[in-house]
């Protein structure tokens, strides 16, 4: 790595201190964009409450403990604030992982930064779309006999989870293509292990997935394998030279 940055000849102390300072900016993101996600509170449960009401007819979320609607509100505002300041939160990675990198890596980080964001939005937007079709599948094992009255709380500590488990999963295409820039694996490995990759795709796709039904696992493993193939090609183009 002769070409690295000296800074990625720094001491123990050296990353530890830089560290705790992407740590300090990253935390005051998130906190300033919680602030704003507190005002908008109301509007993120209006929207997030949409699926909930498609998928019950004029159904509505109960609380049942005084300081419940409380805590719905600082859920929400952490879910919003962490959904605004992920932009900041990867700049952040990327400040403390390029000292590290060489010239030539580091020319990959600003547009794997961009695709992260990207990916990570695109995941939220399919895991709010596939959040009414997960509910009706759910509610539906209830049929007439079984009236759903659910705790406020309870769903939408559901229904965040729900969809950031689709905003986080939709990021691994980037450590693949930088495990591929480290020279780790290269695409025709990733070809010739793509029953594997399926495999794993399905099984981390049902542990993660906080409902476990099987539309959703094939709604989230769906679109992750074919991020996996757009992958093995980018690889395979981009990093040809």
């Amino acid at each position: 790595m002769a070409d690295a940055s000296p800074e990625s000849t720094m001491s123990i102390g050296g990353h530890l201190v830089e560290l705790r300072k992407r740590l300090v900016w990253a935390s005051g993101a998130l906190l300033a964009a919680s602030v704003v996600g507190f005002i908008f509170h109301k509007r993120i449960l209006s929207w997030l409450i949409v699926p909930y009401q498609a998928a019950v007819a004029d159904g509505s979320l109960s609380f049942f403990r005084p300081t419940e609607a409380f805590s719905v509100a600082m859920r929400l505002s952490l879910f919003g604030g962490l959904i605004l300041a992920s932009p900041v939160i990867i700049y952040q990675i990327w400040r403390f992982v390029s000292p590290a990198l060489t010239n030539q890596e580091r020319r990959y980080v600003i547009p794997l930064s961009l695709v992260l964001g990207v990916l990570f939005a695109s995941g939220v937007a399919l895991g709010y779309w596939s959040l009414e079709r997960g509910l009706s599948f759910l509610f539906d094992f209830g049929g007439d006999s079984l009236e759903p009255v659910i705790q406020a709380e309870s769903y939408l500590s559901f229904a965040t989870r729900f969809i950031l488990v689709f905003g986080f999963a939709f990021e691994f295409p980037v450590f693949m293509f930088a495990a591929a820039a480290a020279g780790v694996v290269g695409s025709r490995a990733l070809r010739d292990n793509r029953r594997w990759a399926v495999t794993a795709i399905v099984v981390i796709g049902a542990v993660i997935t906080p409902s476990g039904d099987p539309l959703t696992l094939l709604l989230l493993s769906t679109p992750l394998y074919i991020l996996y193939e757009f992958t093995i090609l980018a690889i395979r183009f981009i990093l040809k030279k």
